[in-house]
């Protein structure tokens, strides 16, 4: 097992699915993680099986002034935050005949703006000391759109965005940016899907795809390939292909 390049991981969304396997698994590997998410049981829960070596800090990532300073209090306590991982979101289904704008607005304060508000807390530090890592987690839902998806695809669009434009800036500089595009992970916000997952994967595996893949310094990390590279290609179709495929092959119920 290689030695892994961090000493403090600061992950938000912790206490649940993929940022809890991550979490876990890079505690075991002597990783110290500052964990974060909205539920202090939930992540007290987590702080129990790491071992010592996950320390508790709730934050809701929407408030931004509370995430830059959540920022200043894990550096202070336990050193520079070497990787920020941003794996807090969440997940609501789009019924067209129930059109909800407060749901978008969640979608979007949660999963993109969170994410920004993570990326504002931690740049000026790294670029700093000219080092460090920023890691998006986002989604191949996030490649082009879908059914069930209007609330949930463009926040990921939106990640996917940000961290090529991160990149671009910060370029040169030590500080290196990552995306995660997973398909399918067995967590709490997938249990509810009524639709068919291809190629599930359970969060233990993902988390260790994710490790290797953000440690080799990879810019996207994606996986399953057999289901990526698949919607990687169908993103290239002209849009007629594009759309005879969906309404034939993805449901809409």
């Amino acid at each position: 097992m290689s030695t892994l390049p961090w000493k403090t991981v600061w992950i938000a969304g912790a206490s649940s699915g993929i940022g809890r396997a991550v979490a876990l698994l890079l505690a075991r590997r002597g990783v110290h993680v500052a964990a974060s998410a909205r539920g202090v049981d939930a992540l007290n829960a987590l702080a129990a099986e790491g071992n010592g070596l996950i320390s508790v800090h709730p934050l809701d990532v929407t408030d931004a002034k509370a995430t830059y300073e959540m920022s200043k209090e894990i550096e202070a306590a336990h050193g520079p935050v070497d990787l920020a991982l941003v794996s807090s979101g969440t997940w609501k289904p789009f019924k067209l005949g129930d059109i909800r704008t407060d749901a978008f607005a969640d979608s979007m304060a949660v999963n993109y703006l969170g994410a920004v508000n993570m990326a504002a807390a931690v740049i000026a530090d790294m670029q700093a000391r000219g080092g460090g890592q920023i890691a998006f987690v986002s989604s191949v839902a996030g490649y082009f759109g879908l059914p069930k998806s209007a609330t949930y695809g463009p926040t990921k669009a939106a990640l996917i965005n940000l961290a090529e434009s991160l990149k671009t800036e910060l370029d040169g500089s030590g500080v290196a940016v990552s995306v995660v595009n997973p398909g399918f992970v067995a967590t709490p916000m997938t249990e509810t899907n009524s639709f068919p997952m291809p190629f599930l994967m359970s969060a233990d595996k993902a988390a260790e795809r994710i490790v290797d893949g953000l440690a080799s310094g990879r810019f996207e990390v994606t996986f399953p390939r057999r289901l990526t590279w698949t919607m990687k290609a169908l993103g290239l179709l002209p849009y007629p292909a594009f759309f005879w495929f969906v309404r034939k092959f993805v449901s809409r119920r």
